[in-house]
């Protein structure tokens, strides 16, 4: 699994290309402000250890959080950060379960349109808690 996570000011989306005809339609656009934005690649070595990853994700995304102070998570597929990716199907899952333990650890959580390309904006501080990225 790969992980960037970004602290930012403000993080808004714009629906654009569907790119996974199998998943939900979504037109509307989001920002949010004081959030970490997760940016997570899940790779196909994955999916064997899905419980496994399903808590390391989770305890770093709550690291993450406490570190920059917010209580907000924003979880993002970004396939581009390895050439290994796992079926969206396995990630779409692993997904809604780190956000719905999120959120029973009093967390607000919420996900970007899954299958889209989304026109974006990151507006993130220069301080190095802001950027932190984990292989795992």
């Amino acid at each position: 699994m790969k992980l960037l996570m970004i602290y930012c000011d403000t993080f808004s989306y714009k629906p654009q290309i569907k790119t996974l005809p199998d998943f939900p339609d979504f037109t509307e656009d989001a920002i949010f402000d004081n959030v970490l934005v997760a940016f997570i690649q899940m790779e196909e070595k994955d999916i064997a250890i899905s419980p496994k990853i399903e808590t390391k994700l989770l305890k770093n995304l709550k690291w993450g959080a406490k570190k920059n102070n917010v209580k907000h998570i924003i979880l993002h597929s970004f396939a581009h950060l390895s050439t290994s990716k796992a079926d969206p199907q396995s990630t779409k899952q692993l997904f809604d379960k780190v956000e719905t333990r999120l959120k029973n650890a009093n967390y607000k959580s919420d996900q970007t349109p899954f299958g889209y390309f989304l026109d974006i904006n990151v507006q993130a501080p220069g301080r190095s808690a802001a950027r932190i990225f984990l292989d795992f």
